[in-house]
């Protein structure tokens, strides 16, 4: 990621927050502020079949606005255990802000049972491996090659399995994804299993604590990558039983570690009563973590949200109007 991205990443959140980052460095044209409340879908979802190597056999579906630029940037949206692609799609405003701002929009589907998607196996937690990551890259690689889609400008958000799996891209594939956020999941490599359960009861509590150096370590195992790594936005709610609180903590240590930032913030505010936001930066000054905490809030934090999407994107730095 280069510092003219950094840069716009620092402004958009600044807009959001009605807080200037200095550190920053904004760039010249701050980006419009996306709105809250959204129009629905202008376009039908597609389904994409052939798109390439899948050893899991995911599903791929698309939303393409009427208006997408030239080079369009492309957002995928990942889903819960028990979800699927088109349940994003009507679920989360991401489809009306790609009409809004002219990108893609990819929400793959895990067929298997309990369509939870694969971030547990081995191969599921390296590069080029045999899992879902492998189809879900094929998705973007398609679009790379049929769309005409900017391979600089690939982002994924999730929550839940979709939130682990954002964790699990950005630690498999920063040669691949921009940026992330995830909402409500656990550090790559938490849910590592080896007996062929997709389930890890221990991570799922937070029972699992790890130094930065050690959570890294997984991060910057998975692949032989060594260049500048994506940014990383997390969201959390305080009361979640289900994948619990603590591993917002570890999350927190771990992409502050490999992306190369203090564990204490730049600053923290409160855009809303029960939101905690800290924003950790990089020597250079550019946002590389970016961290919502919810007070009161369980493992429903809802997928329309005003406000949610639209801080994903404008971490993205897809706010800029077409």
């Amino acid at each position: 990621m280069d510092r003219l991205l950094l840069r716009r990443i620092g402004t958009g959140i600044a807009t959001l927050t009605a807080m200037t980052l200095m550190a920053a460095t904004p760039v010249e044209a701050a980006p419009a502020t996306p709105p809250d409340v959204l129009p629905p879908p202008t376009q039908a979802l597609t389904e994409v079949t052939g798109f390439g190597a899948n050893p899991t056999g995911l599903q791929m579906f698309l939303y393409e606005p009427d208006h997408v630029r030239r080079h369009p940037a492309v957002v995928v949206v990942l889903h819960y255990c028990t979800g699927s692609g088109p349940g994003m799609f009507s679920g989360t405003q991401f489809a009306s802000l790609a009409d809004l701002y002219g990108f893609l929009v990819v929400y793959p589907s895990a067929p298997r049972e309990g369509h939870c998607f694969d971030v547990s196996s081995p191969g599921a937690l390296t590069h080029n491996g045999n899992s879902d990551p492998v189809g879900i890259v094929s998705m973007v690689t398609y679009l790379v090659r049929n769309r005409h889609a900017d391979r600089h400008r690939v982002y994924v958000t999730g929550w839940s399995s979709g939130a682990m799996m954002t964790n699990v891209l950005l630690g498999d594939y920063p040669d691949v994804f921009a940026a992330g956020s995830a909402v409500m999941g656990v550090p790559f490599g938490c849910f590592a299993t080896t007996d062929g359960s997709m389930w890890n009861s221990t991570c799922a509590h937070g029972e699992i604590i790890k130094t930065p150096d050690e959570w890294g370590d997984l991060v910057r195992g998975a692949s032989r990558f060594h260049g500048k790594r994506p940014p990383m936005q997390l969201w959390h709610g305080t009361a979640d039983t289900i994948l619990f609180y603590p591993n917002f903590g570890e999350e927190i240590k771990q992409w502050t570690n490999v992306l190369g930032a203090p564990l204490t913030p730049a600053f923290t505010d409160h855009p809303q009563p029960t939101w905690t936001h800290s924003v950790y930066t990089d020597r250079r000054g550019g946002v590389v973590v970016d961290t919502y905490s919810i007070e009161g809030e369980t493992h429903s934090l809802p997928f329309n949200q005003p406000g949610l999407a639209q801080r994903a994107v404008a971490l993205f730095g897809l706010t800029e109007r077409h």
